[in-house]
């Protein structure tokens, strides 16, 4: 890596260092053709972030990350949001990523964890399935010990890019169906492997983000198992806090970024003229500062105690609600034109912001419904009483 912080440089000093790289080495706009070259885009520009020692800025520098502290890391996601530079291809840093640091074995974070960060092997999670979404310890992708290997048999769906991704990070039953939570085992397989069948899904937006996977007696060793074998459950739990927390102040500065482009459009627009339309905007406003506080308590929790905590749902819960809320404000205040889907038909920005409002229907289902969240937090948060549903 050929960027390196200093024990003198403030924070500013570091905002304006990254934003100088990223002036000097962006990588265009994205390519207009297939999802496929797209994807290489993207894969290309997370190595060149992790060459230059850009790349993981709340992962340990040992494990390839530039181990910022919680300033630096406000100052990192602002910069990266505003130069509107491509995000990191697949699931792995923020997920899969962390869940390695912490339970992974020395030969498994030596393997994995710098090609993930770098975009060298791209990853996809597969977790939910037809009949086990929300109901997560319903799981029934069966994963059978034989030997020093696991042979596998079920369903994952929802997983994001999985057709163009390397390796998977999966939850697989091996324990009765009967034993829930305490019968899943988190395993690694790379994609490739016969028997594995991916079918993408096309959603109302008219993108192909999601995929099916299928494995018909697919062979993984025992050795791409995270944790002990029916440990799974409380493996996972960290790694979806881990998603929620370390996406919410990428989020954070992300929205940010789209909010002034709203004002921007607004005011030349002359919407600004309705004071209702003014009250509106600037009640948004306010969200969108605590949606940014909210999101630095949460990594400073990770970075106190080494995991998320139950304050991630707080956090991913208030940041789903408010980016439905944010779509459904600039729709109402642009008016009929902002229903539709093409500038050639007069879209407002080719449609940008309807097909927006339809992706955010998915805010409050991705990485945990919007009940589940709200369970985690009166469970694990406001100490309320747990549902009676088992040992969950």
């Amino acid at each position: 890596m050929t960027e390196t912080l200093t024990s003198t440089e403030t924070v500013e000093q570091f905002g304006e260092r990254l934003h100088a790289w990223l002036g000097a080495h962006h990588p265009g706009r994205p390519p207009k053709g297939s999802r496929q070259e797209r994807f290489v885009w993207q894969r290309a520009w997370a190595q060149r972030l992790f060459d230059a020692g850009f790349a993981g800025p709340c992962w340990p520098a040992e494990s390839g990350g530039m181990d910022l502290d919680l300033d630096r890391q406000i100052a990192y996601y602002s910069e990266i949001a505003r130069a509107r530079v491509p995000a990191h291809p697949g699931n792995g840093p923020s997920i899969a990523g962390p869940t390695l640091i912490a339970y992974g074995t020395p030969e498994q974070k030596q393997r994995f964890l710098a090609p993930m960060m770098r975009g060298d092997t791209v990853w996809a999670q597969g977790f939910s399935e037809p009949g086990a979404g929300s109901d997560l310890p319903a799981l029934r992708t069966s994963a059978r010990h034989v030997g020093e290997d696991y042979v596998l048999n079920g369903q994952k769906v929802w997983s994001s890019n999985a057709d163009v991704a390397d390796w998977l990070f999966a939850l697989v039953r091996t324990g009765t169906q009967q034993s829930r939570s305490a019968g899943i085992t988190y395993l690694l397989l790379p994609l490739d492997l016969p028997g594995i069948t991916i079918r993408p899904i096309k959603d109302m937006s008219g993108g192909q983000h999601f995929c099916e996977i299928f494995f018909d007696d697919v062979t993984v060793p025992v050795a791409n198992r995270v944790g002990e074998e029916n440990q799974g459950w409380a493996i996972a739990r960290v790694s979806l806090g881990h998603e929620r927390a370390t996406r919410a102040l990428s989020q954070a500065a992300l929205f940010r970024r789209v909010f002034d482009e709203v004002v921007a459009l607004l005011k030349e627009r002359g919407t600004f003229a309705d004071e209702v339309a003014r009250d509106r905007i600037a009640a948004l406003e306010i969200k969108f500062r605590i949606m940014q506080l909210s999101a630095a308590r949460t990594i400073e929790q990770i970075r106190r105690t080494g995991e998320p905590g139950g304050g991630s749902s707080t956090s991913r819960l208030y940041q789903a609600l408010l980016e439905q809320e944010l779509y459904e404000t600039v729709l109402e205040l642009l008016g009929p034109d902002a229903l539709l889907m093409d500038r050639a038909s007069g879209g407002v920005q080719g449609g940008r912001w309807v097909a927006n409002y339809l992706r955010s229907r998915a805010a409050t289902i991705g990485t945990g419904t919007a009940e589940i969240q709200r369970n985690t937090i009166a469970e694990r948060v406001l100490g309320l009483p747990r549902e009676t549903r088992g040992a969950d």
